[in-house]
């Protein structure tokens, strides 16, 4: 029942990190979102816990659990029939029987970025609102980052998921784990899926496809366009 993924990670022009995720369990591996939800609806209803249907994929949550999409259950009523979810920060009221779409009429945000003389993509950013500056790489299965990236961004790293990563130099420990809050530009997501590697590479956080994966990327040259989808 274990599962061993294989991501390679660029950190430098000519330089390649290998890193091989350990993951003890298939339980504890959270599903990557590849697009914010269409829709959500009511499947069934607890008090204090709902089972919702986000695009038509079951989602059983406790109040203040979030779903891989995004969607937080902030708490659930028999008594009234309705859940009250919360996306991106802004709370719905869900009642049985009702189908609501998350995103109905929102512009979608985007960023554009410009490759740097060396052909490489940087993104200003946050993590759990704390400023960072990343390094787009598509080649990343998540978005990683060294232990000092992690202590400054406040993450208890040690509590993540651990695995083994290997390198040129050998193996180091790399943790496991998901982000409450990511954001490039105007595009913020949750629940973003991240690996903190033990020691000082990358030097550059990678922004990778479980941030990635959940945008549109439109590139033009020394252009790219990061859209958020609906």
């Amino acid at each position: 029942n274990n599962m061993i993924n294989i991501t390679y990670l660029r950190v430098d022009r000519g330089s390649w990190i290998y890193l091989t995720f350990l993951l003890l369990t298939l339980s504890l591996v959270t599903p990557l979102s590849l697009r914010a939800a269409e829709s959500v609806s009511i499947y069934a209803l607890f008090n204090g816990k709902a089972i919702l249907l986000v695009d038509g994929a079951r989602r059983v949550l406790t109040a203040g659990e979030a779903s891989p999409e995004g969607i937080r259950l902030v708490s659930a009523s028999t008594e009234t029939d309705e859940a009250v979810i919360e996306v991106e920060g802004k709370r719905r009221v869900l009642k049985l029987g009702v189908v609501i779409s998350a995103f109905t009429g929102a512009a979608r945000a985007s960023t554009t970025l410009y490759a740097s003389s060396n052909g490489f993509f940087h993104a200003e950013g946050s993590i759990n609102g704390v400023p960072l500056t990343f390094l787009v790489d598509t080649g990343a299965n998540t978005i990683a980052m060294n232990i000092a990236t992690a202590r400054r961004v406040g993450i208890d790293y040690l509590k993540g998921q651990p695995g083994i990563a290997k390198t040129a130099s050998g193996f180091i420990k790399i943790y496991g784990m998901t982000l409450d809050r990511v954001k490039i530009g105007e595009i913020e997501l949750h629940n973003v899926e991240a690996g903190v590697i033990e020691g000082s590479q990358p030097d550059t956080p990678l922004l990778g496809m479980s941030f990635l994966g959940r945008l549109e990327m439109r590139r033009d040259g020394d252009k790219m366009e990061l859209i958020k989808k609906y």
